[in-house]
């Protein structure tokens, strides 16, 4: 069975994410020749007018028909949408063009956790002169924090990935365990399924660096600390040994289930009862539905879990950006054709089409959060999710060679699943080498 995922955070190969990595230095971009410049709102509105050819880059699912409404907006531009790859094969293909100086895309829709390291090679352009600074109330904390590095915005959040916690309704009733609101009570429901049915787990966990850092993030940790080429990275922090301490017994105990994040095996496993919750962001209700398609009506949504009764902390899981090339000799036309489409009409075309918003008014709009989810039981499932939006805690930095920090993370934390290395151990040699390799590449890192 072949199914198509819609999430933001796709998995891409080792080596083709170490491949880009190692392009990317604290020496900058290469020379892709001169940028659109200086420009202002004025220019703009007078690009858009005037109209021209934009070449975008991206691998959304809902760029196509936001494209269609903008060109009918917009008849005097025309766009090319090509895509190069997802995820990190699209950012090679990205730092190829710029290497070689020809065929680089004025628009590239990049996750939030490369957006750093693009940012810091000068390799986007920054937005503010163009009026995106006045967007900032328009979007959610956590993703306006991702296109803002330092004193620069280097792109417009296309949507956004609040953590939920989505559960199997069904088999929870069957076996009489009550929906966790904190991290305690999710860690006795854990041991309650599993001991009433040993083939059933709460959770499935093989190592996924995604959802180690959305956990520390949610648990107040804040393990990446970037200023220009200065780096921190404490994986030792408070939020970091809080989120081992809370997890460490579920694999001890074996509780969490061993299979690997998007496999047939996992699919299989969502569907059958073997897993019984999911931790992951807002996009998922439309990859369940297509991909698990036998447990209509079992699933339901909630908030995380938190750490103190009462508390509604949050982090993100994924999500995206549309960021203008330096490169781009049309930035002013590039950027009109970005905050169209992610803070203009184009975000209700693109909500259609099975996005989750990452701006402020479409969360919090009755129409959004009224809408009944088959799939889920006819839950109000998007009332679930917009709050989740409102509670994420801000502050969270990635790091500017971010993709390959993901690459290594099995290979420091490999041993932690399979019960031969302590979690916090795992953390503290991942975190090891990522200063290694940092400072290998120029920038100045240290440990915590």
């Amino acid at each position: 069975m072949t199914r198509t995922t819609t999430r933001r955070r796709a998995i891409a190969s080792s080596a083709a994410v170490a491949a880009l990595a190692l392009t990317l230095t604290a020496c900058g971009g290469g020379d892709a020749g001169d940028g659109g410049g200086e420009g202002s709102a004025d220019d703009v509105a007078a690009a858009l007018e005037e109209g021209g050819d934009l070449l975008v880059w991206g691998w959304d699912a809902t760029l196509p028909p936001m494209i269609e409404a903008f060109e009918e907006a917009y008849p005097n531009v025309n766009v090319e949408l090509a895509n190069v790859g997802t995820s990190t094969d699209a950012y090679t293909a990205v730092q190829n063009a710029i290497q070689a100086g020809s065929g680089i895309p004025d628009v590239v829709h990049m996750e939030y956790s490369a957006v750093p390291q693009f940012a810091l090679t000068e390799d986007l352009a920054d937005l503010t002169e163009f009026g995106a600074a006045d967007l900032e109330s328009s979007y959610t904390p956590g993703t306006w924090g991702s296109v803002k590095i330092n004193d620069g915005i280097y792109g417009l959040p296309l949507d956004s990935g609040p953590m939920a916690m989505f559960y199997n309704a069904t088999v929870l009733e069957e076996h009489g365990i009550a929906v966790p609101t904190t991290w305690d009570e999710f860690v006795e429901a854990a041991r309650a399924l599993h001991a009433a049915d040993p083939t059933k787990y709460l959770v499935g966990d093989a190592g996924d660096a995604g959802f180690t850092q959305s956990m520390i993030w949610q648990a107040g940790g804040r393990p990446f600390q970037v200023e220009g080429t200065d780096i921190t990275v404490d994986l030792e922090d408070e939020g970091s040994a809080k989120f081992a301490e809370m997890w460490q017994p579920m694999l001890d105990e074996d509780l969490v289930a061993p299979v690997v994040t998007w496999s047939e095996e996992w699919y299989k496993a969502l569907g059958d009862g073997t897993i019984n919750s999911l931790l992951i962001g807002a996009w998922m209700p439309v990859n369940l539905e297509s991909g698990v398609p036998e447990a209509e009506g079992d699933w339901r949504a909630a908030p995380m879990p938190q750490y103190e009764a009462g508390d509604a902390v949050n982090s993100e899981n994924g999500g995206s950006a549309l960021v203008v090339t330096e490169a781009s000799t049309q930035q002013a036309l590039a950027y009109g054709f970005v905050e169209f489409s992610n803070a203009g009409d184009g975000v209700g075309v693109r909500l259609e089409a099975g996005t989750f918003p990452a701006t402020v008014a479409d969360i919090e709009s009755t129409e959004f959060t009224d809408k009944e989810f088959p799939y889920f039981g006819n839950q109000k499932v998007n009332e679930v999710l917009a709050e989740a939006a409102t509670t994420v805690s801000s502050g969270w930095q990635y790091l500017p060679y971010q993709a390959y920090a993901v690459s290594i993370y099995n290979d420091n934390l490999g041993s932690t699943y399979t019960g031969s290395q302590p979690l916090m151990e795992g953390l503290t040699a991942w975190q090891d080498a990522i200063v290694s390799y940092g400072n290998g590449q120029g920038f100045t890192v240290n440990g915590g």
